[in-house]
């Protein structure tokens, strides 16, 4: 897949909040660090506005993506926050000056959904952290810094510490995934997973534990998961049980799913709803090894 070009000083970034509603002061320092690294920063005109529990109408959602994705200067969009709201607006995009200047995409969870789009038609994109998530104490986070390091092509390898359900093994393939819930709600659609032969990252948040298990078997069902070159699982983060319980954790639910199988797991990847939010770069050809000490997963 096609690699946008990496950013240099001074270099447009623009934020968009394709999704859910935005509380400024929850975002706006995490902005302003993008500036203070030397980018122009640009915020769309309906980041800050509201429609019950979306940021703006779909309409204004959209024209600010559509902005960000025709502007020929723009090097980077980073989505203000998830939330839901990113599928109403997919199959209403144009990318038709995208594929002319591309840019890269950053962004998780329910941004998923335009991973899925730019990965379908053949580009890089980058799974990473929102401006919500680049100060922790007024200091920068390192899923900030890195996320600078991985936009301006300093990408490094991850090192992951053993996780005693991984499954030792070395592959290589092209990294698709994000958000365990949206992928499943992509099912059926264009924009469903491209699974055969690649690395399936997944992560999910505040899912019941039996919903977890739905859709790790529907996936199963669906052939998503019988071959696969690797599979790595980020932050599974407060998950929840019904009173009667489920009887298994979520890391033992998916390692029951995919026990048929004998491709590389890793688990307690350093990405997804957790302060340890690294960025993956979809799409771009990567090599996972997994074995008792540790996990490495580094773009090739």
């Amino acid at each position: 897949m096609l690699k946008p070009d990496f950013l240099q000083a001074e270099d447009r970034i623009r934020i968009v909040a394709p999704a859910g509603k935005v509380v400024k002061e929850k975002i706006l320092d995490g902005v302003n660090l993008l500036s203070q690294q030397g980018f122009e920063v640009i915020t769309g005109d309906h980041v800050f506005n509201y429609c019950f529990q979306f940021a703006a109408t779909d309409q204004n959602r959209l024209n600010d993506l559509q902005q960000a994705l025709d502007d020929p200067h723009c090097k980077a969009i980073i989505c203000a926050r998830g939330g839901y709201g990113a599928i109403r607006l997919v199959d209403r995009i144009d990318l038709t000056a995208f594929r002319k200047h591309p840019k890269w995409l950053v962004g998780f969870s329910d941004i998923t959904v335009l991973h899925a789009r730019l990965q379908q038609e053949g580009f890089c994109s980058i799974h990473g952290a929102m401006p919500g998530f680049y100060l922790k104490d007024n200091q920068p986070t390192e899923s900030f810094d890195k996320l600078i390091e991985t936009l301006t092509g300093k990408h490094s390898a991850i090192t992951v510490s053993s996780h005693p359900l991984n499954r030792a093994g070395q592959t290589s393939g092209s990294l698709v995934g994000g958000n365990l819930s949206i992928l499943y709600s992509l099912m059926g659609t264009p924009l469903e997973p491209k699974t055969d032969g690649n690395i399936l990252f997944i992560e999910d948040l505040s899912e019941y534990l039996y919903h977890l298990d739905r859709i790790m078997h529907s996936l199963k069902l669906a052939g998503k998961l019988k071959n696969l070159s690797g599979l790595i699982l980020g932050g599974f983060t407060e998950m929840k049980d019904n009173d009667s319980p489920f009887g298994q954790t979520a890391p033992e639910i998916i390692c029951d799913a995919v026990k048929d199988y004998h491709y590389p797991i890793c688990f307690d990847f350093p990405a997804g709803h957790i302060d340890r939010n690294l960025p993956l770069v979809f799409g771009a050809k990567h090599h996972l090894s997994v074995d008792i000490e540790m996990a490495v997963l580094e773009t090739i």
